[in-house]
C-alpha cells in the first residue's frame, strides 16, 4: 500500500537526497515530503539555536511579467504592489471576489518582473485564478524546474556566507547584507540563485530558489556545515505555531476574510482608501475590529495539546469557535494553540474552554507570537 501511495506522489529534486540520510517520508501538498531525520524536538531546538535547512521546493515559484504587472495583482490583492521598490518583498493575500482568501503569497519585486511564492497545495488552483483574472499582456511562468530551500536559524547569515555566493550584478549587495523581506540575484559557482531574507519559522533566515538540477549540490554545501543540519515537516509546523504564522488550509480558507484571520496588517492603508480590490467591500466592513471572529493564540492548561478540529465552546458547551492548529512548544515547553473564536472573547487573558475528544480543557488567550520573531530587520532611521 505504502508503495502504491507513493508512486502516486510527486517526488521532489531532493528526494533521493532525503531518503540517504534517513528521512521519513510523508505524503504532503501531493508531494513524498521529509517530515523529520532524527526527530521533530531535536530538530525544532536545532533551529532556535543553530540553522536548519528546508526543503520546500513544493511552493509554487512563479513570475508575473509585462507592464502594468503590479497594478493588474493589485486588483486580487490588498497588499501596495506598485509602491514595492526593486529587491523589496510584501506579505500579501489572494482574495476570491467575494473577499475570502484563496492563499497567501509572497511578492518580490525583482527590478524586472514580480516574482511570487505561493502554497504547494494551492499552487495550481492559484495559477488558474491568476490567469482568469489578470490581462492578457501578461505572461504568468511556473518556475517548475527550481528547487527552494530555506536556511533558517540565529547563524543562518553565519553559515550562508561560508559558500563564497557573489551578487549577480555590479555592485550588488551579499545575501548576509540584506535585511528582512529583501531579496536579490546571486552566482554559487556560477549557479544562479535567488536570494531573499524570509522564512516560516520566526527565525533570521533566508529563502533559496536555485534550478533543481543543482538543488542536492547546494544542500550538500550547507549541511557539510557543522551548523547546519536538514529539518524536516514536522519541526517547521512547530516553529511556525511559535511565531504565530498562520498555514493556508487550516488557519484560512476561502470562508475566511482578513480582519477575521487577524491579518489586518496585510491591509495596506493606501489600498483600504483605494477599495479597489477583490472583495474589498466585503472585507473593509470588518476593519479594524468589526469582524464576528477572529484568530488568536491560545496557552492551553495542561500538558495535553488540544489539535486542529477540537471545540471551541461557551459555559453550556454550545460551539462557538474553533481550534486551526496546535501542538506542544518545545521552546516554551506547554501545549499552544490558534483558534477562531468570538471577537468579544479575543482579548489577551480571557478564558476559553476548548473540548477535544469529549474533555474540556482550559485555555487561555495569548498574545502573538509565542515566540518574539528574530528577523533581522533595517533599522530605523
Amino acid at each position: 500500500m505504502m508503495s502504491e501511495i507513493s508512486e502516486n506522489l510527486k517526488q521532489l529534486p531532493l528526494g533521493d537526497w532525503h531518503r540517504s540520510l534517513g528521512a521519513r517520508m510523508v505524503p504532503f501538498a501531493g508531494y513524498e515530503m521529509p517530515v523529520q531525520y532524527e526527530g521533530v524536538m531535536a530538530e525544532h531546538i536545532w533551529t532556535r539555536t543553530e540553522a536548519g535547512l528546508f526543503d520546500v521546493s513544493h511552493m509554487g515559484q512563479l513570475q508575473l511579467i509585462g507592464e502594468g504587472a503590479a497594478d493588474a495583482l493589485e486588483r486580487i490583492t490588498p497588499g501596495n504592489l506598485s509602491a514595492l521598490a526593486p529587491g523589496k518583498i510584501r506579505y500579501t493575500l489572494l482574495l476570491a471576489q467575494d473577499g475570502g482568501i484563496l492563499d497567501d503569497l509572497m511578492v518580490t519585486n525583482t527590478g524586472h518582473h514580480l516574482y511570487l511564492v505561493v502554497n504547494g497545495a494551492t499552487k495550481h488552483d492559484d495559477i488558474a485564478y491568476l490567469q482568469a483574472n489578470l490581462p492578457d499582456g501578461l505572461t504568468l511562468n511556473h518556475l517548475e524546474d527550481a528547487a527552494l530551500l530555506a536556511l533558517q536559524g540565529p547563524k543562518a547569515a553565519a553559515a550562508l556566507a561560508k559558500l563564497g555566493i557573489d551578487p549577480a550584478e555590479p555592485e550588488g549587495p551579499l545575501p548576509t547584507d540584506l535585511y528582512f523581506m529583501e531579496a536579490g540575484p546571486f552566482l554559487w559557482c556560477g549557479i544562479p540563485l535567488g536570494i531573499s531574507r524570509s522564512g516560516y519559522t520566526g527565525e533570521d533566515g533566508f529563502e533559496i530558489s536555485v534550478p533543481a538540477e543543482h538543488a542536492v549540490a547546494l544542500a550538500r554545501a550547507l549541511t557539510d556545515l557543522e551548523e547546519v543540519r536538514p529539518i524536516g515537516l514536522g519541526a517547521r509546523d512547530s516553529l511556525r505555531l511559535e511565531a504565530g504564522l498562520p498555514l493556508y488550509g487550516h488557519d484560512m480558507n476561502p470562508d475566511i476574510l482578513p480582519v477575521e484571520a487577524n491579518l489586518s496588517f496585510a491591509l495596506s492603508k493606501a489600498r483600504r482608501e483605494e477599495g479597489n480590490f477583490a472583495g474589498a467591500e466585503r472585507v473593509l466592513a470588518q476593519n479594524p475590529d468589526k469582524a464576528a471572529t477572529k484568530r488568536v493564540g491560545l496557552f492551553v492548561d495542561g500538558r495535553q495539546p488540544v489539535r486542529e478540529g477540537a471545540l471551541v465552546v461557551d459555559d453550556n458547551s454550545a460551539t462557538i469557535g474553533n481550534v486551526t492548529s496546535g501542538g506542544f512548544s518545545p521552546t516554551l515547553q506547554r501545549p499552544i494553540a490558534m483558534a477562531y473564536v468570538p471577537m468579544e472573547l479575543s482579548q489577551t487573558g480571557t478564558a476559553i474552554i476548548v473540548e477535544q475528544r469529549g474533555k474540556k480543557i482550559a485555555c487561555t488567550v495569548a498574545d502573538m507570537p509565542f515566540v518574539p520573531h528574530q528577523y533581522y530587520r533595517k533599522p530605523k532611521q
